[in-house]
C-alpha cells in the first residue's frame, strides 16, 4: 500500500481511453498539478489523501452495477435496476445522543468547512468477493468533530434510510428495517473512517448509498451503512441489524480475517469482481490490507472471540 498515492497517473489520453475511469484518473493527475481547480462545481478541490492503495480501481460499471442494497432486493442487480427513483435532495441527518450540538443537519451544512477528500480504497464482502473503489467524502472524524462528542461516548450508531414508497425491499420488509450498523469511538475517529458523498469524482450514485455512506474498509462490506439519516453518539454497544439476525455469523466488529471463516464458507481468499470468469482467487489479507494502520486498534482482543 502506497501512501500519497497521487502520482501516477494517465496524462495524454488516446481516443480510447476515454472512459469514466480514464478519465478520472486523468482529472486527479490534473487536479495533482494545478492545485486550486474543483473537479465539480461547488465543490472544494480534493486534498491528498494519505491512505489510498496502489491497486487499480475498479471499472464505474463494476462498481454501479455489482453491489448489496437490500433496501432495493437481495440481488446484486436490483439497487441499480430499482434505486433510479429515491430521493437524496434535500436530505437531512439527525445527530443526537452524546453530542454537544445535537441537531437535524441538512447535508450542505454538515459538510459545510469540510475539505472533501479521494480515497482508493479496498473493499471485501463478506460473501468473498472484493472490489477497488475510489471514493470521495471527508473522514468521520471531521463531522464527529464537528457537532462536538461528550466525554462519555464509546460507541457510534448508524442508522440508513427506510423509505418504503421508494425503496422496494423496504416495503417488502426483507430485513429488520432500517438498516443499523455501529463502530466503537476509536474505530469511528481513525482517519481511514470515511463518510463517502461520491466516488470517480462525481455524486455518489444511489445504488451505492447515496448521498452519505459510511466506509470502514478494513471491515466487512455490511459494515458500511448507506444513505444515513442518524448517527447516535451512546455509552453501550449498539444492536446492529445483521447482528441481531444472526449474531453467530455476523459480529459487531467484523474486521476482515482470512484467519476466521464465516460459519458456511471459508474467508481465507476472495473473488475479485471484474477479473473475469477464471480469473484465480487471490488471498485475503488481516484487516483488508489495512493492518499497519489499524492492528492497535485490537490490542489484547480474541478476534476469533470479537469477530
Amino acid at each position: 500500500m502506497a501512501q500519497n498515492n497521487r502520482t501516477t497517473r494517465t496524462f495524454g489520453l488516446q481516443p480510447a481511453d476515454v472512459t469514466p475511469r480514464a478519465l478520472w484518473l486523468n482529472r486527479r493527475s490534473l487536479l495533482a498539478g494545478m492545485g486550486a481547480i474543483a473537479l465539480t462545481a461547488g465543490r472544494p478541490a480534493q486534498a491528498a489523501g494519505p491512505y489510498s492503495t496502489d491497486l487499480p480501481p475498479n471499472s464505474l460499471e463494476d462498481i454501479t452495477s455489482y453491489n448489496n442494497f437490500y433496501e432495493f432486493g437481495f440481488g446484486k442487480e436490483d439497487p441499480a435496476r430499482l434505486a433510479g427513483g429515491l430521493t437524496t435532495s434535500p436530505w437531512a441527518v439527525q445527530i443526537d445522543g452524546l453530542v454537544e450540538r445535537p441537531g437535524t443537519y441538512a447535508l450542505e451544512d454538515l459538510l459545510a468547512g469540510l475539505t472533501i477528500e479521494d480515497r482508493i480504497y479496498r473493499f471485501r464482502c463478506v460473501e468473498a468477493w472484493s472490489m477497488v473503489i475510489p471514493w470521495n467524502g471527508v473522514p468521520l472524524a471531521a463531522i464527529l468533530d464537528k457537532v462536538g462528542v461528550q466525554s462519555g461516548a464509546r460507541f457510534v450508531a448508524f442508522e440508513s434510510l427506510a423509505r418504503p414508497e421508494e425503496m422496494p425491499g423496504v416495503a417488502a420488509g426483507l430485513l429488520n428495517f432500517p438498516y443499523r450498523e455501529g463502530l466503537r469511538l476509536d474505530e469511528a475517529m481513525h482517519p481511514l473512517t470515511l463518510m463517502a458523498t461520491g466516488l470517480y469524482g462525481e455524486t455518489l450514485p444511489n445504488q451505492n448509498g447515496a448521498p452519505l455512506r459510511l466506509v470502514v474498509p478494513w471491515k466487512y462490506g455490511f459494515k458500511s451503512a448507506k444513505s444515513l439519516v442518524r448517527i447516535t453518539l451512546t455509552d453501550t454497544q449498539p444492536t446492529t441489524t445483521w447482528q441481531g439476525l444472526q449474531p453467530a455469523e455476523y459480529g459487531f466488529y467484523a474486521n476482515v480475517n482470512p484467519k476466521v471463516d464465516h460459519p458456511r464458507w471459508s474467508q481465507a481468499s476472495e473473488r475479485r469482481v471484474g477479473g473475469g470468469l477464471f480469473a484465480p482467487r487471490v488471498d485475503t489479507l488481516m484487516f483488508n490490507g489495512y493492518e499497519e494502520f489499524v492492528a492497535d486498534l485490537y490490542k489484547g482482543q480474541d478476534l476469533a472471540v470479537d469477530y
